[in-house]
């Protein structure tokens, strides 16, 4: 089966993880991230609303990358987000990632939030 490149324009795609970083357009972000096609920006978890709320009205949904595993969003949290009218879906961050991925691909207004891995090898998204 041939391999199809994937063009995402000038979008940012992720293009790897590792333990305590992500690679955004081949350059490296220690710490957890906030990423859409249009931009990065640090996050430091779930008290960390700002760059979250401020998506509001700017995608369609949000990925939240809750680490190595899925885990259940803070009831205040998914309230603030819905107040806003975001749509918040909780995943692991290496499925959040490559979820990202792949509707920013499709020209799709998404994005994620990003809590960084623990201790692993580097991966590519």
């Amino acid at each position: 089966m041939p391999l199809i490149e994937t063009s995402f324009g000038s979008a940012l795609p992720i293009d790897g993880y590792g333990p305590g970083f992500f690679r955004v357009d081949g350059i490296v972000y220690p710490g957890g991230i906030v990423i859409r096609a249009e931009g990065l920006t640090g996050w430091q978890g779930y008290a960390d609303r700002a760059p979250l709320l401020s998506l509001a009205g700017a995608i369609d949904v949000l990925f939240i990358g809750t680490g190595a595993e899925i885990a259940h969003l803070p009831p205040d949290l998914i309230a603030a987000l819905e107040s806003r009218g975001l749509m918040a879906e909780p995943m692991s961050t290496p499925s959040a990632a490559r979820t990202y991925n792949v509707l920013l691909s499709e020209g799709r207004r998404v994005a994620a939030a990003l809590l960084p891995m623990p201790g692993r090898r580097e991966t590519a998204c």
